[in-house]
């Protein structure tokens, strides 16, 4: 059966009984204002103003739905129009004012990352830290809450009650003692999945984003491991984390870049950035006698700190755009950005002996954080009262005089404008999906004549087979992947097929990128066919009479936005399943050639194992392997538009549907809401003011930014 699950169905409808629930409680507004205490009071005007715009919005919805459901609680038949438009209300109401925004630490273990979360959230030693070992030992999900106090949920591995208590024994139980008779201190870590942690009010982090602490390179533990995939293609921003140290090279750090580049094509990152730590870390005489720059002497080690700041971001900011720049489109976003690197000292922040506190660049992510979330809030509160005041011209007009002449005509007329655009979408999608046709083809060429030097390179090692068996047994028990805290992660399948995706990978990403209307891009073509339905609508009632009835007008723009607006988190779900679908296929094609190679052991076993590999890939590519991986991501895009066509249109005829209906005598009895719709009104005129009013007070701030003195002054000594 074809796997359309994420476009089945129409709008999102309750059940009848859901129709009379009581939407969700509002937040109190001391409570809502808590989320402001981490912006500077130009933002916090700004967000005030767009929270006063919500709030306000959601009354307004709140008193039309309480109405509509007094006006037909005692019908037994409620006409599928007034279904509708009560569900859409109650979706609405209960939509979440913001969604998080997580911004993930991706690092190898010690890099630093849980100091830096314990800098910017102004939490000393909070997350535990070490010098000398690893901490953290699972993803650890941090967020600034409304309360006074600390939160913390642990999120365990498995829920089977039988199962868990048999883990759990070794762990909480005390199974050995300390050389002094004490009782050594138990571990459960191995059971934890995850674990979130909610602040206290913060003035410096606000309300709505979440710092991830995302250890090493994945997890052995399957769950763990999954766990860590999903938690990266969630984040909508990836900071890569580096010890000073090892910033310009090594394996890990190169394998920690490739993820995030990962993360773009398929997850919902769309910023990418590279965060040097530990940069008060410096040997002066070593500095001095291999430095290179400039003729001008340097006299302190904070000079130096300075200058070597200074050199890391030009020379590590102009490599990872490069690398950007070879995986993703060349007009993708994250390749506009001024800052790509950022050289931090957590230390430095606490102690300020060398650098002051700007120099840290601890400020300088809080700042890059709150913008994150201020523009995030206007888009959002933008899109709910615009969408909004579409609900209140349908409520509106429902109770508007009766159909006007050749009423029937013009809708008919507009069904098949419809129908006539839908197959041109078909068309488009198709055309664009076509783009990736002939690099996918080149990639899979190129996997057939590389993938036994790949295999190789993955099974060989240097120091001979020592330990390694363990190692090639882990990783064939896991259908070919090993991942550890402390190692580089192995993925044998993923590696085989990377000749694939290095074709693939700026296409794929093009597809799926926003923009300008392209043969490439698919939802600038979805944007299009938006436009055209809005278009002729326009048309159709300026030259047939909808001038009368403004409100059928404004409501049928307004409703289309809503509907293919929904359509755009639908498709980027999707994205994940698409890009992961080649490394899935051939991981599901080598599955029995990992499990025979697992089962072998005795004498020469790791040479014995590595044979199984290599005789069980060959036979799979012989059979098609690669290509089968080719068809299985064709299939994949075919559902994708499939998927897409039939959202479109299923809902695009049931909001015509219902706007035909209007007028017909079943909505007599409906509630007036007229002054629900005026100051719904009023509130849509209000967006623009409300972001003019922004955009002044920031240019404002910039300025006297600009005029100000520097406020770096020199460090403070330590007492």
């Amino acid at each position: 059966m074809a796997d359309t699950g994420d476009f089945m169905g129409q709008e999102p409808h309750a059940d009848d009984n859901d129709l009379f629930k009581e939407p969700m409680k509002k937040r109190r507004r001391s409570d809502r204002e808590q989320r402001f205490r981490a912006f500077p009071s130009v933002e916090q005007s700004a967000l005030k103003e767009y929270e006063k715009l919500e709030s306000r919005t959601r009354r307004v919805l709140s008193n039309t739905y309480q109405k509509l459901i007094q006006s037909v609680f005692l019908d037994d038949s409620i006409p599928n129009g007034v279904k509708y438009l009560i569900n859409r209300l109650l979706i609405l109401i209960e939509k979440p004012p913001l969604d998080p925004i997580y911004i993930g630490l991706l690092g190898s273990a010690g890099a630093g990352k849980s100091s830096l979360i314990n800098a910017i959230t102004q939490q000393a030693m909070f997350l535990p830290v070490s010098g000398e070992s690893v901490c953290t030992s699972c993803i650890v999900q941090v967020s600034s809450g409304c309360r006074a106090q600390y939160e913390a949920k642990v999120h365990l591995l498995s829920d089977q009650a039988g199962e868990l208590s048999v883990k759990l024994d070794p762990y909480i139980r005390t199974q050995r003692r300390d050389w002094d008779g004490e009782s050594a201190e138990t571990h459960i870590w191995p059971l934890i999945k995850h674990v979130e942690v909610t602040l206290p009010k913060s003035e410096l982090i606000p309300e709505g984003v979440v710092l991830v602490d995302i250890p090493g390179m994945g997890d052995f533990n399957s769950k763990r491991d999954e766990m860590w995939k999903k938690t990266i293609d969630k984040c909508s921003v990836i900071w890569v984390i580096s010890d000073v140290e090892r910033v310009s090279g090594g394996r890990a750090h190169e394998d920690l870049l490739n993820e995030s580049v990962r993360a773009c094509q398929r997850g919902s990152c769309k910023d990418v950035a590279l965060v040097v730590t530990k940069t008060d870390k410096l040997h002066l005489p070593e500095y001095l006698r291999e430095r290179k720059a400039g003729n001008q002497a340097i006299q302190s080690q904070r000079e130096a700190v300075l200058e070597r700041n200074e050199m890391i971001r030009l020379q590590r900011n102009r490599f990872l755009k490069e690398k950007l720049k070879r995986k993703l489109p060349a007009d993708s976003k994250v390749l506009e950005a001024s800052d790509l690197v950022y050289t931090v000292s957590a230390q430095e922040y606490w102690r300020q002996v060398l650098l002051t506190e700007e120099e840290t660049e601890i400020p300088k992510l809080r700042e890059y954080i709150r913008k994150r979330l201020l523009d995030k809030k206007r888009r959002l509160v933008t899109k709910f009262v615009t969408e909004a005041f579409g609900l209140l011209l349908l409520t509106d007009s429902f109770n508007s005089v009766g159909n006007l002449p050749n009423e029937h005509l013009h809708m008919s007329g507009l069904r098949r404008f419809v129908e006539e655009k839908i197959e041109l979408l078909e068309t488009a999608i198709e055309q664009c999906f076509a783009h990736i046709q002939r690099p996918l083809q080149q990639g899979v060429s190129n996997a057939r004549t590389s993938y036994r030097h790949v295999l190789r390179a993955c099974l060989v090692r240097s120091k001979g087979n020592q330990g390694f068996h363990q190692t090639l047994k882990a990783v064939c028990l896991k259908n070919g992947i090993y991942a550890s805290r402390t190692l580089p992660r192995i993925d044998l399948n993923e590696a085989i097929t990377q000749p694939i995706y290095d074709q693939i990978d700026p296409v794929f990403g093009g597809i799926f990128r926003a923009g300008n209307p392209t043969g490439l891009a698919l939802m600038p073509h979805i944007e299009a066919f938006k436009h055209s339905l809005q278009e002729k609508m326009m048309e159709i009632g300026m030259r047939n009479g909808w001038k009368y009835d403004s409100c059928k007008k404004s409501f049928l723009i307004q409703e289309i936005s809503a509907i293919l607006g929904g359509l755009e988190g639908q498709v980027l779900r999707r994205k994940r399943r698409i890009y992961s679908s080649i490394t899935a296929s051939v991981q599901n094609d080598l599955r029995p050639c990992y499990e025979e190679a697992a089962q072998i052991t005795g004498k020469k076993a790791c040479e014995r194992m590595k044979d199984v590999l290599r005789r069980g890939v060959d036979r799979q590519v012989a059979e098609g392997m690669f290509e089968r991986a080719q068809e299985r991501m064709q299939h994949q895009f075919q559902q994708l538009k499939s998927g897409i066509t039939e959202k479109v249109k299923g809902s695009v005829a049931t909001m015509l549907t219902l706007a035909s209906s209007q007028g017909d005598g079943l909505y007599k009895e409906l509630a007036d809401v007229k002054n629900e719709y005026k100051e719904m009104e009023k509130l849509h005129r209000s967006l623009r003011e409300v972001a003019e009013n922004a955009l002044l007070r920031r240019g404002m701030q910039d300025f006297l930014l600009r005029m100000s003195p520097s406020k770096a002054g020199p460090p403070r000594t330590q007492l």
